[in-house]
């Protein structure tokens, strides 16, 4: 099994799916359930299933759990923090003993799937007041992944940023570029929503921005007032980051006064390969 913990919006489902398509069960089912997004009162026969006449409103014929429709695949169990303590007494055993049992049921059933889990919560204090299994605990957490918050690595925005544009520009058939100012402002926010934060911001700019290149005066105003503080306090930046966006700024001014990249190889004193590689990097058309 495998615990992934991250702050809400950092990806954790992304690496679900990674591990999902890289693994020997890639050609078996990938079955998500959002532990808190279910009432209690259907999360068991959600998960386990239930025979026909379990209780009122069933099926006569009953119906499979999620465990049993993931057999060969994957099961990610997201938010298993709010999985209530009757629950995660069965999925313990299900962890063990790889069989569930139906509601209503009287024969285990056989699963064979994998299990990973999770949660946003802080599964320690959880378990130091009794609302999380200490057993269940050691039982997920065999192989730990951390994701941390998108302000904690930075250097991964500029390359999210590129992806969405160019994911989003196909989708609505635009062309949208952006500001350099665009990239240091949304370089230094804070990101409280992490990558789904930027996810949405991404597509809005695109689909709201009249003209085909999106400046500062495009972005949420709390973007613009977290930056107009931030800018009061001098910030001293990763030398890596400063020398990414002054070349990336170069390169746009580069590209706004010739037409070719030939012609700005040779202006910058640089191979044609390396100005058509850059300006893939930065998601600078040409």
């Amino acid at each position: 099994t495998v615990l992934i913990q991250g702050e809400s919006g950092v990806g954790k489902e992304l690496i679900a799916e990674i591990i999902h398509s890289n693994s020997k069960r890639k050609e078996g089912p990938f079955i998500r359930v959002n532990c808190g997004a279910i009432p209690d009162n259907l999360l068991e026969s959600e998960l386990f299933g239930y025979e026909g006449g379990a209780f009122t409103g069933a099926s006569k014929s009953g119906k499979p759990g999620l465990f049993e429709l993931a057999r060969g695949g994957i099961i990610f169990l997201d938010e298993i923090g709010e999985l209530p303590l009757n629950l995660q007494v069965k999925l313990l055993r299900v962890l063990q003993d790889k069989v569930i049992m139906r509601v209503g049921g009287v024969e285990p059933v056989k699963v064979d799937c994998r299990v990973l889990a999770g949660t946003n919560r802080n599964l320690a204090v959880m378990i130091e007041n009794n609302t999380f299994r200490l057993d269940l605990f050691y039982r997920l957490n065999v192989i730990p992944i951390t994701v941390p918050p998108l302000r904690e690595r930075r250097e991964d925005i500029p390359v999210l940023m590129n992806y969405f544009l160019n994911l989003f520009n196909q989708k609505y058939g635009m062309g949208k570029r952006m500001d350099t100012g665009v990239y240091n402002i949304l370089t230094d926010y804070s990101w409280p929503g992490n990558v789904r934060e930027l996810e949405n911001l991404m597509e809005r700019l695109v689909v709201t921005c009249i003209n085909d290149i999106i400046t500062i005066k495009d972005l949420p105003a709390n973007i613009q007032n977290e930056s107009s503080l931030t800018r009061k306090n001098t910030k001293i930046i990763p030398l890596r980051q400063a020398l990414e966006n002054a070349e990336r700024e170069l390169l746009e001014s580069a590209f706004a006064c010739y037409r070719s990249s030939y012609q700005i190889a040779q202006v910058l004193g640089i191979n044609q390969s390396t100005v058509i590689r850059k300006a893939q990097k930065y998601g600078i058309k040409h």
